[in-house]
């Protein structure tokens, strides 16, 4: 039987409970998850790379069959580096999809092996996006039940200051 292993890429900014979702689920289909954190997005990032990594990896620490990893360039040079033919994607609603399903036709026409595979949010967490948990942490509201733990620990020390 075959070693099937897939990445789960994101900027992860922060890791919400709808990405832990995600990987929970994606650990049933494949043998190894990598969570693969892009280095350089166009975003302005409220985590620096190195905390991001470190509170995917408390979040996920249950998981044995998940590696986290960071990334620069392109997703499908990072899938054929770590000989990943899958990428996983979280969907919350039919808005993501036209996006999604561009990206997958030019992760295919730069890396015809790759196949991207899509997870459906779970109902709890279909409204759910790091962008919505940073605004609700920026005017003062309470992400509890939104994000790990340790990342509200993260976002309680970034807030304070």
């Amino acid at each position: 039987m075959a070693h099937h292993t897939a990445i789960y890429p994101g900027s992860f900014d922060p890791f919400t409970l709808g990405h832990l979702d995600v990987v929970e689920r994606a650990c049933q289909i494949f043998d190894c998850v990598i969570i693969s954190v892009a280095k350089d997005t166009q975003k302005d990032p409220l985590f620096d790379v190195a905390t991001r990594l470190r509170l995917i990896e408390a979040s996920v620490k249950g998981l044995p069959n998940v590696q986290v990893d960071a990334f620069d360039g392109l997703t499908v040079n990072f899938a054929k580096q770590k000989n990943a033919k899958t990428i996983v994607r979280g969907l919350r609603a039919i808005s993501d999809f036209e996006y999604e399903f561009q990206m997958s036709q030019m992760n295919k026409t730069l890396y015809p092996e790759i196949e991207t595979v899509y997870v459906m949010a779970s109902l709890d967490y279909t409204f759910l996006s790091s962008s919505m948990v940073k605004e609700v942490i920026r005017l003062g509201g309470n992400v509890d039940n939104l994000v790990p733990a340790c990342v509200q620990e993260a976002l309680a020390a970034v807030t304070a200051h």
